[in-house]
This record gives C-alpha cells, structure tokens and sequence, in this order.
C-alpha cells in the first residue's frame, strides 16, 4: 500500500480538467492538495457512493473525464457498483475509479475492513467483467 497523502499527489500532479469526485476518507487529503472548480466532495449521506455517483455524472457527461476517489471500506459497501460499470451497454470510456486502499474504514473509527489482507478487489472487478 502507498500512503494515501502521495497516492493523491500523483493523481493531482496529471489530473488536468476532469470532473473528481472524493468520499468520506478521500476528501479532506484531497482538499488539501486541489481547489479546482471541478472538485466534488460527495460525503454525508453518500458513504460509499461516490464511485456510483461519478458514474452517473460520466455518463451524463461523455464528453467530460470523470474520475472517483474511493476508499476501500466505501468500495466494500458498494460492491455492485463494479456489476454496474460492466453491464453498460455503451461504456463509459471517460469514468476512471481510483481505489484508496489502506484496510480500514477511516471516518467511522478507523476499524479494520473485513478480509483485510486476503480481500483481493482486483479479483472482484475481474469477476464483474472489468479487466482493467
């Protein structure tokens, strides 16, 4: 695993004018690296819906780059999401989900996600029809 904080640096460091959605544990690291007008930061009620709610903005806007910041513990509890990218019928080719993977869910105490360690997402997407 990288450390979040450098993780971030080097999305910021590329990231020209896409549309970037952060959640719960994403947001505040984010903040501090961009002010951009672009900049979404999808937390309260969306735990774990920020990698959903980029897809929607991607798809309503092809013609704009999307990307999502999600964490892994917000990926956990939207799984289907992976389901759902897969079975467009036309893909969003402009939609790119960034995984923050630490083995925790941060905001909520900091505890430890189930199958930390042995929970391949990798394997998950691969198994939702994503290959990369």
């Amino acid at each position: 695993m990288t450390d979040k904080e450098q993780y971030l640096e080097v999305i910021a460091k590329h990231r020209t004018n896409e549309v970037m959605v952060t959640s719960m544990g994403t947001t505040i690291p984010w903040a501090k690296i961009s002010s951009h007008p672009l900049d979404y930061a999808s937390v309260g009620s969306a735990m774990g819906h920020a990698a959903d709610f980029a897809l929607g903005i991607a798809l309503a806007q092809r013609d704009r780059k999307v990307l999502a910041l999600n964490g892994d513990g917000s990926m956990l509890m939207c799984l289907g999401t992976l389901a759902t990218i897969s079975a467009l019928e036309t893909p969003a080719r402009n939609f790119c989900l960034f995984l923050c993977h630490n083995g925790r869910y941060e905001v909520t105490g900091n505890q430890l996600i189930p199958g930390r360690g042995s929970f391949s997402f990798a394997t998950v997407a691969k198994g939702a029809g994503l290959e990369k």
